[in-house]
């Protein structure tokens, strides 16, 4: 092998760079275990509520190292918890390196908002009473239902049907006095319609950046937030995230956009610096009164973190008692204008309350008792908040809100500065007018707050304030945050509701469960594959193994360098690559011990072996490879993690198979050592066999007709068992504390003043049930969830634990986690997109690979063989689903991982008939001599010990997943189980006889032996 050098330094690059980039996450591990050991040597569990207790324990302790500082050399720096030597890090450093988990293994919420465009479209229209077009907004939510389009477009061609003289540019309609600059009375539709994408688009846009702003803010950590296309669908992913309530009122209220006169620094800082000294003196007074027992629980819970963070960084924190005396509101020092104060960032809910104090409040001018306390928009990476006061009013409504906004658009001043400009409509240009003009001649401020966070709060330069409703923000803004602010007042301008229309939440201790079985079937899958390639190769297998592990590693370190998240379905793919990552090996060992066997020098056959094997590897693994790509553009969730580990795995085990494995075996053989490439029991196996494939052909046509026969009649009667992902729905999986009966449960939520019609079923233990329901399947209000989820808890109420409240139920309670353990929805309109989306998944992927086998084998009767053999695996798969589906004991639901494994079925399938099809357009060209049947005969027998090593690693790695793993990936690793074993099947029983029946024909194996032969001379 040539440039060995280069294939070593960048083998020990990027296993350097993989080990640096776990490291984070095992500090991060390291970092949460203290935290939660603290919290349970601080907390017994004979103290009420000591869960909960705990829980924020380590979330103080965390937040501690987060936003605490430590004097070094006289200046105040972050807490380091990770020193490398040649680099230090803090535990935000820490935690934004680590890897990503999702939610499947750390807990927490992942929702789908759909914005509703319709509420939109009526903003655009003033409301319009015009029967035309609320007809066509009525029958666009219709064409929805079964449409991939967006509602947009549907809205266009319901009014297109029905309009006749009707016109988008009505003055009635579009052509109203807020769109005059943009829609003109002499417009077509066609130009309207332009016009309304970009409006909707901005809207979209701006709803996207009121969602980010407030999940940026909700503290947990890697949240996730996208667009989904143009559908004005809005995906959130919240790892970590517990409080479901505050969750779904981030997601769901209205932005709320106001305007407000500010107070000036002079005028209410002396009032903080009273607050301060009266906290000072309060302290001071409770000096000579002894502690009560609150207060020394209090004192040693802080003692107890501090000294936990102090064991943990190897840093003593300066003693700041005296300042903290002196200071206990944290005062950084006054503010400027219209931000009245500085305070640190981690002391915001303190200052709050205690400017807020009923007590405090009481001492302030009687003009000054409605003002109001907000902050500015957090800087990122400071430390530093401008605290600002708004002249509030008893009845807290602002003079102006962000209804009255037309447009606002990022812009530049006379000085060629970023700025803001903002037109509003003529109720608003009044009012605005006033509002600056009061505020140019007290020489004071207007903030912009959106859901109480001040955007900016600009002074009034223009005397006799702002006429015509027109106006330009400008000042010391970048332009991302003159873009921002952009965004910002545009969100106020129309009222567009948000519906969750898919929702999954996942308990934290169901996560912790994923993990741990995943890593138990992870360890017993790695250790099966290592010892069978020892068992079967001798020291080539060693040498296998090594690669295999590095193979490991740079996936895990591929993952977390681009900041992928890893999902239980993500582990399964790792898992599965660990098993046909030993494929590749396997085909090259297979193809040396062919070269010794003619009798060639070790160190010939092992240049030979590896050669001849490339062009299979890469075969079969660019048609895997091309599966996983459509799953990954088709997939959402979990299910994109799946493909993306599949991606990454199957390129790291192409670098190690060809160039790792390489590199071992030839240092090996340069120092003198001999290899086999087998042990004495496996020597010589499959050597001599000699199989008539093609006589029994036809006894395999019967077989599988039969069993597409049968799979075909259940899927036409009994059909499949459909999950949520498909039919829409909610999905709850409750834990009880006994064993519980699902016919009696299923009785009592059945009844019509339950749900009417619910399916459940056992999950995992006897204590463990999947409850299903389209109980107002059509409503996605917060409402209608709620309604929902207290059916189902006094339902079950008989059979959950004596006294167990609602809310104990919604989070688990006890350490057993009695209760719910996770839920799910998928709106109708969301499961058709899915079902058809799946759909096309698969059909995709058939006809890719139908085109890229065309291309490499250059006759269809190969490419016929090989879809034709998918074709047949996924029928029997689907059909062994239809039929068992009612009586196995695990769920075998179709959702969007089976179409994960579905796709991998097909990959997995077309990667051993590529290999059987390589073998056949070689040896047409070795022994053009042979009978067109003894070729491929002779081709099938020459890969069977290739087939069923890869098959029995695979399986083996499959069947530990399937015994040990997460409950919820049983019915994907059932269908990849049956999915191995009918695609070993199908690529000798099938493919390639269907492959020989058309090629027989005529002259089409002469043909065939012919082209192979041009191509092979060409090269």
């Amino acid at each position: 092998m040539q440039n060995k050098g280069i294939v070593k330094l960048f083998a020990l690059l990027f296993g350097l760079v993989s080990i640096y980039q776990l490291s984070f996450t095992f500090k991060a591990n390291q970092i949460d275990d203290e935290a939660k050991q603290a919290a349970v040597a601080k907390y017994d569990e004979s103290v009420a509520d000591y869960q909960d207790l705990r829980t924020q324990f380590e979330i103080d302790y965390i937040d501690s190292l987060k936003t605490d500082k430590i004097e070094v050399d006289d200046k105040l720096e972050p807490i380091e918890v990770y020193n490398l030597g040649f680099s230090q890090y803090t535990y935000s450093e820490v935690e934004e390196n680590a890897m990503k988990l999702g939610l499947d293994l750390k807990g927490g919420i992942n929702a789908i908002i759909q914005v509703s465009v319709k509420d939109i479209l009526k903003g655009l229209a003033n409301n319009s009473k015009d029967p035309v077009f609320n007809k066509a907004l009525d029958d666009a939510e219709e064409l929805q239902k079964d449409a991939q389009e967006s509602y947009l477009q549907s809205f266009f061609r319901a009014f297109d049907a029905i309009k006749g003289d009707t016109k988008l540019a009505s003055p009635d309609i579009f052509a109203n006095r807020d769109l005059s600059d943009d829609v003109k009375f002499d417009m077509t539709d066609d130009e309207v319609k332009v016009v309304l994408e970009k409006k909707i688009d901005e809207s979209i846009v701006s709803a996207f950046e009121v969602l980010r702003n407030r999940i940026d803010g909700f503290g947990v950590s890697s949240p996730n937030i996208q667009r989904l296309g143009n559908s004005g669908r809005i995906l959130i992913e919240l790892p970590g995230a517990k409080d479901k309530k505050r969750v779904v009122d981030i997601i769901t209220k209205t932005a709320q956009l106001q305007f407000w006169e500010t107070y000036k620094v002079e005028e209410l800082f002396p009032y903080i610096i009273q607050v301060n000294q009266t906290m000072v003196e309060a302290a001071k007074a409770d000096e000579d009164v002894e502690q009560t027992e609150e207060t020394v629980a209090d004192t040693e819970e802080q003692d107890d973190a501090a000294s936990v963070i102090d064991d943990l960084t190897g840093q003593i924190e300066s003693d700041s008692t005296n300042v903290a005396d002196a200071n206990p509101l944290g005062i950084q020092g006054p503010g400027n204008g219209p931000v009245i104060g500085i305070f640190l960032a981690k002391d915001k809910k303190k200052v709050l309350e205690a400017l807020n104090a009923p007590s405090n409040r009481a001492t302030m001018a009687p003009e000054m008792r409605y003002a109001k306390f907000v902050w500015g928009v957090q800087v990122k990476d400071s430390e530093f908040a401008e605290l600002y006061a708004i002249k509030g009013n008893r009845d807290g409504v602002p003079q102006l809100s962000g209804s009255v906004i037309t447009d606002a658009r990022q812009d530049y001043d006379e000085i060629s500065r970023p700025a803001v400009s903002m037109q509003m409509n003529a109720k608003g240009a009044k009012i605005w007018e006033e509002m600056t003009k009061k505020a140019n001649q007290e020489n004071g401020n207007i903030a912009i707050v959106l859901d109480d966070v001040v955007y900016s709060a600009p002074g009034v330069s223009q005397a006799g304030g702002i006429s015509g409703g027109n106006s330009r923000i400008s000042g010391a803004f970048s332009l991302t945050e003159a873009v921002d602010l952009a965004n910002v007042l545009r969100a106020g301008k129309l009222p567009a509701s948000a519906e969750i229309i898919q929702a999954d939440e996942v308990g934290p201790s169901l996560g912790q469960e994923a993990i741990d079985s995943g890593m138990k079937s992870f360890l017993i899958a790695l250790a099966f594959v290592l010892l069978w390639m020892i068992f079967y190769y001798g020291k080539a297998g060693v040498a296998a193994d090594i690669a295999l592990l590095l193979n490991i590693l740079l996936i895990f370190g591929v993952l977390a360098s681009l900041g992928a998240v890893l999902t239980l379905p993500g582990i399964a793919g790792i898992v599965l690559t660990i098993g046909i990552s030993v494929d590749a090996n396997v085909l090259i060992f297979e193809r040396i011990r062919e070269e010794i066997a003619k009798g060639k020098s070790q160190k010939e056959s092992i240049k030979d072996g590896f050669s001849n094997a490339l062009s299979s590897i890469l075969d079969a693994n660019i048609t895997t490879g091309l599966t996983a790509l459509i799953l990954f553009v088709f997939g959402t969730g979990p299910i994109k993690g799946f493909a993306t580990t599949l991606i990454i795995g199957i390129l790291t085990s192409l670098f190690t198979a060809i160039f790792i494995t390489r590199l071992l075996i030839d240092w090996y053989v340069n120092k003198g050592g001999k290899l086999d490439f087998s042990t004495a029991m496996t020597k010589g196996l499959f050597k001599n066999v000699n199989i008539d494939f093609l006589k029994k052909r036809k006894i395999a046509y019967v077989i599988s007709g039969a069993l597409i026969l049968a799979s075909l009649g259940s899927l036409f009667t009994t059909g499949l068992d459909q999950g949520i992902d498909f039919v829409g729905g909610r999905t709850y999986q409750v834990r009880f504390e006994q064993a519980v009966s699902t016919e009696e449960i299923t009785s009592i939520l059945n009844d019509k003043s339950v749900f009417g019609s619910a399916e459940v079923k056992t999950i995992g233990a006897d204590n463990q049930l999947k409850i299903s329901t389209k109980y107002k399947v059509n409503d996605n209000s917060v409402e209608a969830d709620q309604e929902v989820e207290s059916k189902l808890f006094e339902a079950l109420k008989p059979y959950l634990p004596s006294g167990m409240t609602y809310t104990e139920f919604q989070d688990g309670s006890g350490d057993a986690k009695i209760g719910k353990m996770l839920s799910s929805k998928v709106s109708p309109t969301i499961a058709d997109d899915i079902k058809k989306s799946s759909f096309w998944a698969v059909l995709g992927s058939l006809v890719v690979v139908f085109l890229y086998i065309l291309f490499r084998f250059k006759r269809w009767q190969f490419s016929l063989g090989a879809v034709a053999a998918v074709f047949h695996d996924v029928l029997i798969v689907l059909g062994i689903f239809s039929i068992a589906w009612k009586f196995m004991p695990f769920s075998m639901e179709i959702d969007q991982a089976f179409i994960a494994a579905i796709l991998t079925v097909i990959g997995y399938s077309l990667n051993d008939t590529v290999v059987v099809f390589d073998r056949i357009r070689e040896f047409l060209n070795e022994h053009t001599s042979w009978e067109f049947g003894k070729t491929i005969n002779t081709s099938l027998n020459s890969t069977l010990s290739r087939t069923l090593n890869t098959s029995v690693t695979t399986l083996v790695v499959l069947l530990a997943m399937f015994a040990f793993g997460a409950e919820s990936l049983r019915g994907l690793l059932f269908a990849l189980i049956v999915g191995v074993i009918v695609g070993t099947y199908s690529s000798m029983f099938i493919a390639t006889p269907l492959m020989y029946d058309t090629a027989k024909k005529g002259d089409a194996a002469e043909s065939l032996k012919k082209k192979v032969k041009e191509e092979e001379e060409e090269a």
